[in-house]
Parts: C-alpha cells; sequence; structure tokens
C-alpha cells in the first residue's frame, strides 16, 4: 500500500493540475454549445421569415456563456494562486472563445430583430402596393373619360 504524502508543494502541484483540467473541460462544454456551423450556413423555410426565424434558432448559444464564465472563474483563482507554470495558452483561447461568443450574440439579436421587423415591413409594403393599384386604376378610369 502506497502511503500518500501531505507536501505543501506536492498538493499544490496537485491543485493546480486539476484546475487547469477544470479549465480546460469548461472551455471544452462551452465550445460544444456553441452553434453548428451546418444550422447556420443551410436553412430550410418556406419564406424569408422563416430563415430568420431559423436562423435565430440555430444561433442560440444555450449554456455557453454559463460554461465560459466557469472557465474563467477557475482560470482566474488559478491564475492570482500562480497555479499555472504557463497559462498563457488557456487565457488565449478564453479570450478567443469570448470574442466568438460575442459575436455569436450579435449575429443572434440582428437575426431576431430582422425577424421582427419583416412582417411589419410586408405589410407596408402591401399597403403602398395596394394604394399605388388604386392610384392607376383612378388614373386609367379618368383618362377613359
Amino acid at each position: 500500500m502506497s502511503q500518500s504524502t501531505f507536501d505543501d508543494d506536492e498538493l499544490f502541484g496537485e491543485a493546480a493540475s486539476e484546475m487547469r483540467t477544470e479549465v480546460e473541460e469548461a472551455i471544452a462544454a462551452a465550445r460544444a454549445e456553441l452553434p453548428d456551423t451546418d444550422d447556420i450556413w443551410d436553412a430550410e423555410a418556406d419564406n424569408t421569415l422563416g430563415v430568420m426565424n431559423a436562423l435565430k434558432g440555430a444561433l442560440d448559444t444555450g449554456d455557453a456563456a454559463a460554461e465560459l464564465r466557469e472557465a474563467k472563474k477557475q482560470f482566474v483563482i488559478a491564475q492570482r494562486a500562480d497555479a499555472f507554470e504557463d497559462g498563457d495558452d488557456l487565457e488565449a483561447e478564453l479570450e478567443e472563445l469570448e470574442a466568438l461568443l460575442g459575436d455569436v450574440d450579435a449575429a443572434h439579436e440582428q437575426a431576431a430583430e430582422l425577424a421582427s421587423t419583416l412582417p411589419g415591413l410586408r405589410g407596408s409594403l402591401e399597403d403602398a402596393t395596394e394604394e399605388t393599384s388604386a392610384d392607376d386604376a383612378e388614373s386609367a378610369d379618368e383618362a377613359e373619360a
């Protein structure tokens, strides 16, 4: 039976290794929550509003923000404890993921805004077309008279 040691340096090394693993796992979980590229690029719908709603749904990031937050919390704790010999790679991954998540969220907001604007725009255009048709018919009647 092996004897466990309670050497501070050894325990700190184990804890640092566990923290790095937790950060890496949280980063992987956040990436897994990001939208699938095929779902964003390929859309099947009967009309533009359907496409916009499908895109809005495809751009949903689920729990990615929560996972990213968890990764950043673990990273900050470990960094402040000086637990990483080299945490630059994790920091770069976190920054890249945060920027990507921001881009996806912005696209989601834009798709949602456009989807909510389209029905009103369609109605306004239909009204304008009906008015033009009525004006044209009235002009034709006056010309015949």
